[in-house]
This record gives C-alpha cells, structure tokens and sequence, in this order.
C-alpha cells in the first residue's frame, strides 16, 4: 500500500512534492489509522482510506454526469493528501477491559493527540501549502471535504463552494463512501 501511494504521489509534477513525501515517510501518516472508532480505526488505516477516497474520486470524475473535468495531478493530491491533517495526530493509550473469559486486562486503543489544533480541511490544506503550491479547485476540495458534517455555520459557504467547484462535491461523495461502503 504504502509504495503504491508514494509512487502514485510521485507522479505529481510540482515544486516541493519531494519534501511532503520525505515528511510523509518520517510521519506516522503510513501507520496512523483514519479514524478512532469510527472507521478504518487499524494500523495503516489512514493510508488505506486515502487509497480509497482516491480510487473512488478518480472514478467518480470519470463517470460523473456533469462532465466534471480534473486532471489526474488533482484528483492524486486531493484523493491521498485530503486527510494528513491526521498526520501525528493520535496515539495509543491503555484502557481497562474484559478478555472473553470475563477477566479484566489493559487493552491498547486510539486516542487524539492534537499538537496543531487547526480544524480537519483547513489543517490538510495548510499541512500541504507548507511544501507546495494547490489549485483553487484542490484547496476547496480537501477544505470542504467533510461536507455538512461541519458546524452549520458553514453551510452557505459549503453549499457556494460545491456550485463553483463540483469536484469538491465529488470528494465528499468519495470520502463519505471509503467510510462507510468500505469501513476504511
């Protein structure tokens, strides 16, 4: 997984993508799950659900209705990169639970560990902008990508950026899909 992600990553043309990816490595993002209880909560559950939103976007902008029109840079950095805001972000503690034989044992489970409290979208395109440059359409695309998840407050702006950027919409549509079609 890990080298099939890089070497798609690598296929990205732009000034800095060498120094995301040496962060990338470095990082716990091949390891780190996506989520902690809710999905793709594993070891190199994170890496596997930015594989998926990808594979999923790419085919939704293929197929899509609307004649959506992305280039295949795009649909990389915004499939694999949308969520390395989880990047160092949890950790395993120690919890106390009953084995199936009803005896009490500590037990390992993903907690939050967030040293950049930035928000989710927004973090993952300042995360990214750190090493290179991002379109417009990418940086509404991985901002916007938890959809109406987000406080209502951003509904209008979620809505507007959906009408102007479609494929922001389609990288919701992927994400909410890797998660819940595919618990990844």
């Amino acid at each position: 997984m890990k080298e099939q992600f890089l070497e798609l990553l690598r296929t990205v043309k732009r000034d800095g993508i060498e120094d995301l990816i040496n962060f990338l490595e470095k990082s716990d993002f091949f390891k780190a799950p996506a989520s902690t209880r809710f999905h793709g909560n594993f070891e190199g559950g994170l890496a596997e659900h930015s594989m998926k939103v990808y594979e999923i976007l790419k085919h939704k902008v293929e197929n899509n209705i609307k004649g959506v029109k992305i280039p295949e840079e795009s649909i990389i950095i915004i499939g694999l990169l949308h969520d390395i805001c989880k990047t160092n972000f949890y950790k395993v503690d120690y919890r106390n639970a009953k084995n199936a034989l009803g005896v009490w044992e500590k037990v390992p489970y993903y907690t939050v560990d967030d040293t950049i409290p930035y928000g989710h979208g927004e973090k993952s395109v300042m995360m990214i902008t750190e090493y290179m440059k991002l379109t417009p359409e990418e940086k509404y695309s991985i901002r916007w990508h938890m959809g109406y998840t987000e406080p209502k407050e951003n509904y209008n702006a979620i809505g507007a950026t959906y009408t102007k950027y479609p494929i922001a919409l389609l990288t919701h549509e992927a994400d909410l899909e890797a998660t819940y079609f595919y618990n990844i």
